[in-house]
């Protein structure tokens, strides 16, 4: 199976994940906010990722290597699965929220979340252009150096700023408030997960400590 099928294959059957995750909860298919989320995932996730799947490779493939099991370290083996339990748990909250009416969500603010998720996405899928090392697993990889211009040159950790953007627009996007009660629970699990990625990376990648007087945030300019 060539790299662009392999990539075709396994965003279809995330797509399919994800239809399930909301419209059972949900009960019912006449969720158009669960279809615009869907269509945003896929126009943003899709093709690049075939444009990796054929110029970068070996980056797409680091992406790919995700989940619990795939960790190293012990602590972020624990991190992951409690960001994927999250993660689940608040897209289902927010389909049941959809599902009855627990909070009532206006037009404008379900674009605004789905906005929030598009450019969540496309900013972890930028990240992974500028730094061909960016995994989804926390590991240093040998000859791996330290990227410090683009997107890391404001931040340290760009592919979480994403992935905070995406996490908070989605429950608005999917017509739902109380959602973010999950969004909240996962903020100190993101932070955890940071905080020991840092600790492994100032020890182990060579010119790390460095880069990390001169970019002093690590997720949000001028915050944290």
């Amino acid at each position: 199976m060539t790299p662009v099928v392999r990539t075709l294959v396994s965003s279809s059957a995330g797509v399919v994940f994800f239809a399930a995750v909301l419209f059972v909860p949900a009960g019912t298919l006449n969720y158009w906010q669960a279809w615009l989320f869907l269509a945003v995932f896929m126009v943003t996730t899709a093709a690049p990722s075939v444009s990796l799947a054929v110029r970068h490779p070996d980056a797409l493939a680091r992406r790919m290597k995700a989940g619990p099991a795939a960790e190293t370290r012990p602590a972020q083996r624990v991190i992951i699965t409690l960001t994927v339990g999250l993660v689940l748990g608040t897209i289902v909250l927010s389909a049941l929220d959809h599902r009855f009416g627990w909070s009532a969500v206006p037009v404008w603010l379900v674009l605004v979340g789905a906005t929030l998720v598009a450019v969540g996405l496309g900013i972890a899928q930028l990240v992974i252009v500028q730094n061909h090392y960016a995994a989804a697993t926390v590991t240093v990889e040998a000859g791996q150096t330290v990227v410090s211009t683009g997107l890391y040159a404001l931040v340290r950790h760009p592919m979480y700023t994403g992935t905070v953007l995406m996490m908070i627009g989605t429950p608005p996007a999917l017509d739902s408030l109380w959602g973010l009660l999950g969004v909240a629970a996962s903020v100190p699990v993101i932070v955890a997960r940071i905080l020991d990625e840092e600790k492994m990376l100032t020890a182990e990648l060579p010119g790390y400590r460095e880069y990390a007087r001169q970019v002093r945030y690590r997720l949000v300019p001028h915050l944290w």
